[in-house]
């Protein structure tokens, strides 16, 4: 079972990091049977996670870590925000955390001053779902060394849940994992770490739940796995005004960098937060291009086609 499987990772790294890299046994189960075991952990819950184990990439890490990855937030433990498991090899602790992507922030604002960054965002998210978070522990986190990343780690860590390797508490372990996976979902559906004024200009109203709504549909909107799911299945010609960039624009690039935009034409006004369908492609999503799709947010209903067609005064011609 998984929490046995990071209990085994957490008494074992320190011996194993002895020993060469590559090929090597406790490497191979960290890669391969815990991120099987944990992608089991979410075949009965309502959401699609990317899950990734790592004990470094070509030399061994500091900390070994097991994370779970929404792709609209993130794919990689390097940007974003996301649920981890890290691993104090020295004390044989294994931190359940809420976290961010310490190497984006600290390409941003270098390593310092990332570190604060870091940790008024990590505050930042746990006010946003207190209900969530008060469910766990919110005190600092020891990964037990230095080094830039777990430093990064630590200072990125939101809430979460300590255990020690020889004494899980088993009904505890799987009972936060599950609760921390409805935070993290509860997070992203509320606006993740984006500051909440900068959400309100965006979507141009004051109202929390609609502000959090809009900015939600704007986040599926832009998500690449979104765009590329759409355009496999639609054709590239705006459903608006009928622009086609291989005609009008002889556009002759990569599908995915089409100059159109993808709509999200079922917003979260229609959901009740904690409802777990977010999108179905291609149901849910109009490709517009970029006048059309700025034109069909200010429509009050922002899935009506056809009051958009009904607006456009104008043609395209190919001379």
């Amino acid at each position: 079972m998984l929490h046995e499987m990071l209990a085994r990772l957490a008494k074992e790294f320190v011996y194993a990091r002895g020993k060469p890299f590559a090929d090597n046994e406790l490497g191979n189960f960290v890669r391969n049977d815990i991120a099987t075991e944990a992608k089991k952990q979410l075949i009965y819950l309502p959401f699609t996670l990317t899950v990734k184990a790592s004990v470094g990439a070509g030399v061994w890490a500091a900390v070994p870590w097991l994370g779970f990855f929404d792709p609209l937030i993130t794919k990689s433990a390097t940007t974003g925000f996301y649920i981890v498991y890290l691993i104090n090899p020295q004390t044989e602790d294994i931190y359940l955390s809420l976290n961010q992507g310490t190497t984006q922030v600290y390409q941003e604002f270098g390593e310092k001053r990332g570190r604060e960054v870091l940790k008024r965002r990590a505050q930042d998210m746990a006010f946003r779902i207190p209900e969530y978070s008060k469910k766990f522990e919110n005190a600092p986190i020891d990964l037990g060394s230095i080094a830039s990343l777990p430093s990064g780690y630590m200072a990125g860590h939101s809430f979460g849940r300590k255990y020690k390797a020889r004494a899980i508490d088993e009904a505890l372990f799987y009972e936060d994992l599950q609760n921390m996976i409805y935070a993290y979902e509860a997070l992203i559906d509320r606006g993740g770490s984006t500051p909440t004024d900068i959400m309100q200009e965006e979507s141009g109203t004051k109202n929390i739940e609609e502000t959090r709504r809009y900015a939600l549909s704007r986040r599926i909107e832009r998500s690449e796995n979104v765009r590329k799911e759409v355009l496999k299945v639609t054709a590239p010609i705006c459903q608006g005004c009928g622009l086609d960039p291989a005609i009008h624009y002889d556009y002759q690039g990569k599908l995915q960098h089409t100059p159109l935009d993808i709509h999200h034409s079922k917003p979260i006004s229609g959901l009740a937060e904690g409802e777990t369908r977010r999108y179905k492609v291609p149901d849910d999503f109009l490709v517009l291009c970029p006048t059309c799709h700025r034109m069909i947010h200010k429509q009050e209903n922002t899935a009506d086609l056809d009051r958009l067609r009904q607006t456009i005064k104008f043609s395209y011609r190919v001379n």
